[in-house]
């Protein structure tokens, strides 16, 4: 899939949206993402806080979850939408979670101001663990 700059408008504005719904009540940092999917799905995701923090979810993965559980396999773009100047990119588990789904997908991190920067998942995670290394392994395994 070519990526446009109509997709990239439309995965920001879908990110926007999604931030708003936020429950961030313990940082107060809302952050809201939006995925691409390689069939042309989108599926929007705003993070989700709880009182045992480290069960909490990233808005990042909420969205990737979401279009797993509707049956997409491949991630090519995902928008993240925090308040930040410059707009911040994704915690270390949700780009492991993106480089699962989309090894080679485009990041566009943006805030409610109008700031966006490009950035390829790969500069961000550029040794990540990959799947095939793991099912790899379990077949090593247990073949001996």
């Amino acid at each position: 899939m070519v990526l446009t700059e109509t997709h990239r408008q439309d995965l920001v504005r879908e990110a926007l949206e999604a931030r708003k719904l936020a429950f961030a009540p313990y940082s107060g940092f809302a952050v809201g993402a939006a995925v691409l999917t390689a069939d042309g799905r989108t599926f929007s995701g705003c993070n989700v806080e709880v009182s045992s923090y480290s069960h909490s979810c990233c808005a990042e993965r909420v969205a990737v979850f979401k279009a797993v559980s509707e049956g997409a396999r491949q991630i090519v773009a995902c928008a993240v939408v925090t308040d930040t100047a410059p707009p911040v990119g994704p915690c270390g588990a949700c780009r492991q979670v993106l480089s699962d789904f989309g090894v080679a997908a485009v990041l566009w991190l943006a805030n409610g101001d109008g700031a966006c920067r490009e950035v390829a998942l790969s500069e961000l995670l550029p040794e990540a663990f990959r799947p095939a290394e793991v099912l790899d392994h379990i077949k090593k395994a247990h073949q001996g």
